[in-house]
């Protein structure tokens, strides 16, 4: 088993000494005598870096700044969607719209005016992960897709960062700690991503709000042990929560002897996840989606034109809102529910911001469907640009 002590102070052997309004506000951390001022000192030195400000960066986030982690680093591209407040506590009702970085930093620095926040606005790759990663101490992996989370292992072996890492889906959630010395990676427990398809997103599957504040509160835990050389991590353990039975158990993970990333090395260099996890960015003219404006849709629908509305949304998400004349068809049961007839009608696919239309749009083309296109910006730009009526705002 690994012990939390692996981060030595040879990794800051100049610890910083703590001010007096940081030693009153640490109080309860320093009279624990696992922790005391050492320990404090440790954490202010200390560099984490979460990837991703959504439901598992939020609460880890929150809680590593709560703690006096010296410097807390930030990779999210998104903005601040509706959608994402019942769970992702970084942000409120009124960042509705802002940068996930932006809202980010104004809540950390009100948690905790000392702890100095770096943000990265931009998509985690196999051409930013390595210069990005190389300047922390422990990388905190709170991604909600399996291309991300290869990549994040990848560099933090490669790196020789511990990747602190959790997963939620619906009801039940897991954490564990990977990249260890001598402690298993995610290639280990996971050494081929699922098909492309077969687990949906949070967005198509759903997810209990209070479940990543579950698992993003033991992934800053285990950050904060590793940190403070204390406790016993994770590593060589998988977490597994059920929120519905509130069980909590533990499976024994070890490293996978065959393993080409952690154990005989053969990956020496980070590679294109998308195409590894069956999800490829789209690389020619050719594969481009067509798209329609809100304004273009309007138009159409206005006229009466012949053509197939096709909402790939969850029902949830149509019963809080859609286009009159529109078919509800989500994502997961797009294939099924088609028909032959299909392939000669026009089909325009729409979602709520133009992702899975997109896929599904790719989806009825390689089945034949020769005139589809996807909603851009989905039924949010529809919304912003288009009132009641039909009628451009």
């Amino acid at each position: 088993m690994t012990n939390a002590s692996t981060l030595g102070d040879e990794v800051h052997p100049a610890l910083p000494e703590l001010s007096p309004p940081e030693l009153v506000r640490y109080g309860r951390h320093l009279s624990l005598p696992n922790i005391g001022l050492h320990g404090q000192r440790r954490l202010k030195a200390a560099r984490v870096l979460i990837v991703g400000a959504g439901g598992l960066g939020s609460p880890a986030a929150l809680y590593l700044a709560g703690a006096g982690v010296g410097t807390v680093g930030l990779v999210d591209f998104d903005v601040v969607d509706a959608s994402n407040l019942h769970r992702q506590l970084l942000h409120g009702t009124h960042d509705v719209g802002r940068r996930k970085l932006d809202s980010a930093r104004d809540r950390l620095h009100d948690v905790n005016p000392h702890v100095h926040v770096e943000g990265y606005d931009t998509r985690l790759t196999a051409s930013n992960a390595m210069e990005i990663l190389r300047e922390y101490d422990v990388v905190l992996d709170g991604t909600d897709n399996f291309a991300t989370r290869y990549l994040v292992n990848d560099a933090c072996v490669l790196l020789g960062k511990p990747n602190v890492y959790g997963s939620i889906f619906r009801f039940e959630g897991q954490a564990s700690l990977f990249a260890t010395d001598r402690g298993p990676c995610y290639r280990c427990l996971y050494p081929e991503p699922p098909p492309p398809g077969t687990v949906p997103s949070c967005a198509e599957g759903g997810v209990l709000g209070v479940l990543p504040g579950l698992v993003g509160t033991i992934q800053a835990t285990e950050a904060i042990k590793l940190l403070a050389g204390i406790g016993e991590s994770l590593a060589g353990r998988l977490l597994l929560i059920d929120a519905l039975t509130m069980q909590f158990r533990t499976i024994r993970i070890a490293r996978d002897p065959d393993c080409p990333m952690c154990a005989t090395r053969t990956i020496t260099e980070l590679v294109d996840y998308d195409v590894f996890c069956g999800t490829p960015e789209p690389q020619h003219d050719d594969d481009a989606v067509p798209e329609i404006t809100p304004r273009e849709l309007a138009a159409r629908l206005r006229r009466g034109d012949d053509f197939d509305l096709i909402d790939v949304r969850e029902p949830y998400e149509w019963d809080a809102g859609h286009i009159a004349g529109a078919l509800l068809l989500p994502l997961n049961t797009l294939d099924t529910a088609m028909t032959p007839r299909d392939a000669f009608r026009e089909i325009v696919v729409m979602c709520r911001s133009g992702g899975r239309s997109a896929d599904a749009a790719r989806r009825l083309r390689a089945a034949g469907v020769a005139r589809v296109s996807s909603l851009a910006g989905g039924i949010l730009r529809w919304d912003a640009e288009i009132d009641a009526t039909g009628e451009a705002r």
